[in-house]
């Protein structure tokens, strides 16, 4: 809701009346709205101010006017229009001066209301870069326990890895011996066949032997046969 002229000199009036001085600053308190709205009702408010303390301009007295007119009634008529002239050029350079701090304090009024919606901005930025900023800080503490999880499980992955490591060593060291078992049974087995051989040899010639002493002693078939011994 905009606000009126009444509103503002009335609360300028209200800061006058608590031995104050009013301000664009202290009269936006009360009534609200911007400095360009209410600067130059203040600036009415003031020179109401100046013109109500101004000192009165009256005629000389009766009694001064019956003393001097017989002295110098032109002398008074001078004075005065001397004392106007002065207090019209005295107004005149008042008024220019008024008018010039009115115009700086709209270019002010205009800048407080410029700086306040850059301010505004700026806390709408701010706002948004630490929202951002939590954010990331969020992301960042959920990444860290990310890789504390997958640093853990990596350590858990090495460990099984030296645990897979070390009982693959102690399965080649065991197929290494399985297989030197099995070299040594082979070679056993060889041996124990080239026995069984020579051996076998041995007993061929010894029944080779005992058949012709027994052709020799002419020994009836029958017995001869019984006699041989019949190989593995």
């Amino acid at each position: 809701m905009a606000i009126t002229k009444e509103q503002i000199l009335a609360a300028a009036d209200q800061i006058a009346a608590l031995g104050q001085r009013p301000t664009l600053e202290a009269v936006r308190q009360i009534v609200g709205g911007s400095y360009t709205t209410i600067s130059p009702v203040l600036n009415e408010w003031k020179a109401r101010q100046k013109e109500a303390a101004a000192p009165l301009r009256e005629p000389a007295p009766q009694a001064v006017g019956d003393r001097l007119a017989e002295v110098g009634a032109d002398i008074w008529t001078m004075a005065l229009g001397l004392a106007n002239t002065r207090l019209a050029a005295e107004r005149e350079a008042l008024e220019k001066a008024r008018a010039e701090m009115e115009a700086a304090q709209v270019e002010a009024a205009e800048l407080a209301d410029k700086l306040a919606g850059e301010v505004e901005a700026l806390q709408f930025r701010l706002s948004s870069i630490e929202a951002a900023e939590q954010a990331s800080r969020t992301e960042v503490d959920e990444l860290r326990a990310k890789l504390t999880a997958a640093q853990e499980q990596g350590h858990t992955a090495e460990a099984r890895a030296v645990e897979i490591e070390r009982r693959a060593g102690e399965l080649r060291m065991e197929l290494d011996r399985a297989h030197q078992d099995a070299d040594q049974e082979r070679q056993e087995a060889s041996k124990a066949r080239e026995d069984a051989a020579r051996l076998a040899g041995q007993l061929q010639a010894h029944q080779e032997q005992t058949a012709a002493i027994l052709a020799r002693l002419a020994l009836p078939a029958e017995t001869t046969r019984k006699s041989k011994v019949k190989l593995p």
